[in-house]
């Protein structure tokens, strides 16, 4: 990519940018400070998202993070064969199933939860006084812009 084109340098770029690789810098430290797991990345988002609203169907998953049916149902048959997660009756439609994590399911998020807080507290703890502070000042912007991103479609190119 050619950076020094103009729109390289806008905001957007710039976040944009940098969110990319803090994910790609979290998932591969997670390996170093997590060794043994093995979860792809959208089989930890389903677990996390399960955590935040437990008792979801296979479509509510896939309509939040914008995937195929096919696509989540294959990831939670594989996290249902790791114990991790149940499926379960619905209270409400005895007809239709809900997605619940196993004690299993969340003693994993836990401890995968847990590692990237320490990654991120050494992170924090190697930045200057100024840097760590504007870092934090940021997170309820930051959180304001994520629940923006999550509101609605994206414009037109």
């Amino acid at each position: 990519m050619d950076r020094s084109a103009p729109a390289a340098h806008s905001d957007a770029w710039r976040l944009a940018d940098v969110i990319a690789r803090l994910r790609r810098t979290l998932r591969a430290s997670i390996r170093s400070d997590y060794p043994w797991e093995k979860l792809p990345m959208a089989q930890v988002e389903i677990l996390q998202r399960l955590e935040d609203e437990p008792g979801l169907r296979v479509n509510d998953i896939a309509d939040r993070h914008r995937l195929a049916k096919n696509t989540v149902s294959q990831l939670v048959q594989q996290l249902v064969s790791a114990g991790l997660v149940d499926r379960v009756t619905d209270e409400r439609d005895r007809r239709a199933v809900v997605l619940a994590l196993t004690d299993e399911g969340h003693r994993h998020l836990q401890q995968w939860q847990q590692a990237h807080e320490r990654r991120f507290a050494h992170a924090l703890d190697q930045l200057s006084p100024a840097d760590r502070r504007a870092v934090l000042a940021a997170l309820p912007a930051l959180g304001r812009l994520v629940d923006e991103l999550s509101a609605g479609a994206p414009p037109s190119p």
